[in-house]
């Protein structure tokens, strides 16, 4: 979408989520992928470019992270995570909609608690207007609800025709 000032601002897109979501459904069925981990592997082995999952001390606030080598991801999920599949799904939708991730040297700095809350206190006051990077993470966990409701869904009900109708009229 165009600003008065003639730069385009990022646009909220459900229906590019839900497609995601769809592409990655039919990547876990061809590929028997039942697990959000699962999921996570296929996807590596669709790209042709590995995904590491590790658990490890992030910081205050920070529940997971999605790290570019040049050969490859890595998912780093904080160690007491309320959910680890939501937080997941979350990091591989960054991935889904190629997010750009956290350069290693950023992931290294040292900042302490106080630091931390006033830059995620200074984000969230920040203006209404939609950055890209406030688009990545709607977009990641967009994507994240939308993909453990639907992977939820098939858990407990095998017949999906119900399901992909009200998909087909959310459009």
């Amino acid at each position: 979408m165009a600003a008065s000032d003639g730069t385009t601002r990022p646009v909220r897109s459900h229906r590019r989520v839900l497609a995601a979501v769809d592409a990655v459904l039919d990547m876990a069925a061809q590929t028997h992928a039942v697990t959000i981990e699962d999921i996570a592997q296929a996807l590596a082995a669709s790209r042709r470019r590995p995904i590491e999952i590790e658990i490890a001390d992030l910081g205050p606030g920070v529940w997971g992270q999605r790290r570019e080598f040049p050969d490859h991801d890595e998912i780093v999920l904080a160690r007491s995570l309320p959910s680890i599949d939501r937080t997941l799904a979350h990091e591989i939708g960054h991935i889904v909609f190629r997010h750009p991730g956290a350069a290693i040297a950023e992931t290294t700095l040292a900042a302490d608690d106080d630091l931390i809350a006033y830059m995620l206190s200074q984000r969230a006051a920040s203006s209404s207007d939609l950055t890209a990077e406030a688009l990545h993470e709607w977009e990641a966990e967009a994507f994240a609800v939308r993909l453990l409701q639907r992977l939820g869904h098939f858990e407990r009900d095998q017949n999906w025709r119900p399901l992909l109708c009200y998909d087909e009229a959310l459009g």
